[in-house]
């Protein structure tokens, strides 16, 4: 009996403690799939919110395009050609690809006429950090396959400029050229080139500047972002400008910069994109120009950001005001294709003022001068000369519809040079075209 009890209590007892661990074994599922509903959950929630934040970033960013992607399709407002507002900024298409001076035909931007620094990095070897330059930390002179020249490609992460030598002064012009390689819908949205005209030549930006963000996502337009920072300013400027720039930065794009005093205008190809009145808050302190590349994935996607044929310039000034008053002007913002007298389509903001100068005073004659730097021999810079020379008088009768009996041209080949012939930048002064009344 007493070991019937003895099994009865050992059976019950194991029973309870089955019954009791099966239960803790249900309570522990119950548990793990509470969790597992919570995360499915939560993931079903990150889902939509960022498919949320993305719509809403494509309605600010992109407004009109209802969340749908359409890259390579600018967004129109029924005006193909688009329109300038009363600063001269155009919200039409910017235009990639080959151009004609025709297109440029209303381009108004217009170098300064005094050279301060220009570098095609000709004078550096290939891989070669660029002589002329200064970073935080890498860079390197290439080539592209299909484009001449040579480039400097900026590495991610660093921060750039050019040794100037000298301070900006209060009105100057800066311009290059601009290929970003392999952009893709994989390319970052944060990929971007900072164009900063700042306080001192340390590698630094922690001081007042300007700042102008150029970003190559090819996903979304973004634009250009336009920043300044100067101390104790009560009332900073940033704003994004949205444009469609992603088929114009696959291809090689321009970019022109003016400065004078507190006003900064912004070309990319022949389109004015910024003009700020009041960017500048305090010119004096505006010194030197840097570049910051941020966000380009190398490695993977083979992605580099190179820039060509930056040029620096004094002035920027009106010229008609200048060829009035002194009856002659000097200029080596007229650029022609190397060795040849076909004229780069972003001069022809020089020309259109020339032009400009003439329809307003119809009793001015003018004779255009050719001049070339010593590459060559004296011959074939003598003819070069002349050619350039007649060519910008063929656009000024074609393009802006001049009297031909107005103007002739003349080529003075390397004979009167202003510069030293011996570096690039002596070489950027030699190459130049004169208007003279006559």
């Amino acid at each position: 009996m007493k070991t019937s009890n003895k099994l009865f209590y050992c059976l019950s007892f194991a029973l309870l403690m089955a019954t009791s661990g099966e239960a803790q074994f249900f309570k522990k599922l119950a548990k793990k799939a509470e969790k597992a509903a919570e995360r499915t959950v939560e993931r079903r929630v990150d889902r939509e919110t960022t498919k949320k934040t993305d719509q809403a970033l494509d309605s600010i960013l992109e407004p009109g395009s209802g969340g749908k992607q359409s890259p390579g399709n600018p967004q129109g407002n029924g005006n193909p050609g688009g329109t300038v507002n009363e600063n001269g900024t155009s919200n039409g298409p910017v235009t990639a690809g080959p151009k004609t001076i025709e297109v440029y035909s209303k381009f108004d931007y217009v170098p300064g006429d005094k050279p301060i620094f220009y570098d095609d990095f000709n004078d550096d070897f290939m891989g070669d950090f660029p002589s002329k330059w200064n970073t935080n930390g890498s860079g390197e002179v290439v080539t592209v396959d299909g484009l001449p020249g040579k480039w400097y490609s900026i590495a991610n992460r660093s921060l750039t400029l050019p040794n100037l030598g000298s301070q900006l002064p209060e009105d100057f012009t800066m311009e290059f050229d601009l290929k970003v390689t392999n952009l893709t819908r994989n390319t970052s949205s944060l990929a971007t080139l900072d164009i900063y005209l700042s306080e001192t030549p340390n590698l630094t930006t922690s001081e007042s500047n300007v700042m102008a963000t150029l970003n190559f996502c090819q996903y979304i337009a973004v634009g250009v972002k336009v920043d300044n920072d100067f101390r104790d300013d009560p009332s900073p400027i940033t704003n994004t400008l949205q444009r469609d720039l992603r088929e114009v930065f696959k291809d090689v794009a321009h970019i022109s910069i003016a400065v004078n005093k507190n006003r900064y205008r912004l070309w990319i190809n022949e389109t004015k994109i910024v003009d700020l009145p009041q960017f500048v808050v305090r010119p004096n302190q505006i010194n030197y120009p840097k570049f910051y590349v941020s966000n380009i994935d190398e490695q993977g996607n083979k992605e580099r950001v190179l820039i060509g044929n930056l040029k620096i310039a004094e002035g920027g000034v009106d010229l008609r005001r200048k060829l009035m008053s002194e009856g002659k002007i000097s200029t080596n913002g007229i650029l022609f294709n190397s060795g040849s007298a076909d004229i780069l389509p972003q001069s022809m903001g020089i020309i259109r003022q020339i032009s400009q100068v003439l329809t307003q005073d119809k009793s001015i004659k003018l004779n255009i001068v050719g001049h070339t730097d010593s590459d060559g021999s004296d011959e074939s810079n003598l003819s070069l000369s002349e050619n350039r020379a007649e060519a910008v008088k063929k656009a000024l009768i074609s393009v802006y519809g001049i009297s031909s009996d107005r103007l002739s041209s003349e080529g003075k080949g390397e004979a009167e040079p202003v510069a030293d012939n011996n570096s690039a930048q002596g070489k950027a002064q030699n190459r130049r075209v004169e208007f003279i009344k006559k």
